[in-house]
């Protein structure tokens, strides 16, 4: 690739901020109100970035021990069994196939909020007047209208991250750029309203669907599948390693853009829960919007809701170009169908770029028979733990390097890294646990994962 198609240390760490502070920070405010008190939310908040601080360690230290295998953390499925074996294709398709899923609904949920968010400027996108109605399915305006905008901007990205990863990177980094700023104005301006009554009492116990008494562990435990949603991206410099400019910004992105968004995310979730009522917040379709009115009234929220527009923009762009990749970079290594390794003269798969919006648009579907609130948190439960479980086989591959001492031939850093990704392996095992809360979607989950292996007759076990 021309080095004018690399990708420098901030533009990874724009894709790394602008892939997590997406959807997440907009929408997630409201879902984590549902299941936990004031002190629950910040401590789960507090709980995850841990958590995928040492996910993310295991991903630098990967890249920097095994910089051949670049493409994303489901790359390491193959290596966990004899290589060229059965097995190890195998693994690394399945990987491939779950994490690539995870990021077309991740992709569908940004898109999905940018509707939401439109709807401020547009109220028609809520209208629940009926449109038409066969059989028991009733099609509602506002359901119609939101479907078209989410088509119309999933397909309009398409055709800028065709002009090339560098020009659609720069875009990126103007809108992670544009939000970075406005979140700290909201920050600000929030401080001057704080209103600390809604957020007593501090600690309370919440009750669940079922009538039980959930305390402040459970409580996080409940919320640990929904805040990591909101990290789902930070590797996205990892998977973009093999087309960076230099392999030690890939690392360094990745750390530095998880602190940006979880300093991000502590501050606006603490500031929304005292700008609004708890009964208000859970009800809400755009929390932050809604929080900003109570301080600057209708105009402040159509000021955020632009923000906010312009910052999902560039997340969903950030998400098309990350998305594309993952099969392209996996067809390579010789675990994908090899179609997907065809790129234009910009460097861009665009074979994978067009099967990627295809299979986005089927999600796209979702919001034609369910509100837009309903089919984020449907798409997020999806997305979250079809990510896990690249995330659970990358901390087992570093703890079998560690424990074979392979690229360790000297011992140092061996006690370290081992302990790192002893950690991360369990972090994520946890959150995959937690994440069976909810049997039906977990059910549907992995239908998705699975339904992959129809496809893997088509992978080329001989790549040249």
């Amino acid at each position: 690739m021309e080095n004018q198609q690399k990708l420098g240390f901030w533009i990874l760490t724009s894709l790394v901020v602008g892939n997590m502070v997406g959807s997440g920070i907009f929408m997630l405010p409201r879902t984590l109100a549902e299941v936990a008190s004031p002190a629950g939310v910040i401590l789960a908040w507090l709980f995850t970035g841990i958590g995928v601080l040492f996910v993310t360690l295991v991903f630098g230290n990967l890249g920097k021990r095994k910089p051949e295998l670049s493409g994303g953390p489901q790359i390491y499925a193959k290596e966990l069994f004899k290589k060229g074996s059965g097995a190890s294709r195998l693994s690394g398709f399945m990987s491939t196939w779950g994490y690539w899923i995870g990021n077309l609904a991740g992709n569908i949920a940004i898109i999905t909020t940018f509707a939401s968010y439109l709807s401020t400027f547009f109220p028609s996108l809520t209208n629940q007047a009926e449109l038409l109605s066969i059989g028991g399915f009733s099609l509602k305006v506002g359901n119609a209208l939101t479907f078209l905008v989410c088509t119309i901007l999933l397909w309009g990205t398409h055709f800028i991250v065709l002009r090339g990863l560098q020009s659609a990177g720069k875009l990126n980094f103007a809108a992670t750029a544009t939000k970075v700023i406005g979140f700290l104005l909201f920050i600000i301006i929030g401080l001057t309203a704080f209103e600390s009554a809604n957020l007593t009492p501090f600690v309370a116990a919440t009750i669940d669907e079922a009538g039980n008494t959930i305390g402040l562990l459970g409580q996080i435990n409940a919320a640990a599948v929904v805040t990591l949603w909101a990290f789902v991206g930070v590797e996205s410099a990892v998977v973009f390693s093999s087309k960076a400019k230099k392999q030690s910004d890939v690392k360094r992105a990745t750390v530095f853009g998880l602190l940006i968004a979880l300093s991000i995310y502590i501050g606006i979730s603490t500031l929304v829960m005292s700008l609004l009522r708890h009964d208000v917040l859970i009800t809400s379709d755009k929390p932050l919007i809604d929080g900003i009115e109570t301080v600057l009234g209708p105009i402040g929220g159509k000021l955020l809701a632009a923000l906010g527009l312009v910052s999902l923009l560039g997340s969903t762009i950030g998400w098309v170009m990350i998305t594309s990749e993952i099969p392209s970079a996996a067809a390579k290594q010789g675990i994908f169908i090899k179609r997907f390794t065809k790129e234009n003269e910009n460097g861009v798969p665009v074979f994978s770029l067009i099967c990627t919006n295809i299979l986005g648009q089927l999600f796209v579907f979702s919001t034609i028979s369910n509100s837009i609130s309903q089919a984020f948190d449907f798409i997020i439960y999806i997305a979250t733990l079809s990510y896990l479980v690249p995330y659970v086989i990358a901390t087992a591959f570093q703890v079998k390097l560690v424990a074979t001492g392979e690229t360790y031939e000297n011992g140092k850093g061996r006690i370290a890294d081992g302990i790192i990704g002893v950690l991360a392996f369990l972090y994520s095992v946890y959150v995959l646990i937690a994440g069976t809360a909810d049997l039906m979607t977990f059910i549907m989950g992995m239908l998705l994962l699975f339904s992959g292996i129809f496809f893997y007759k088509y992978v080329d076990v001989n790549p040249k």
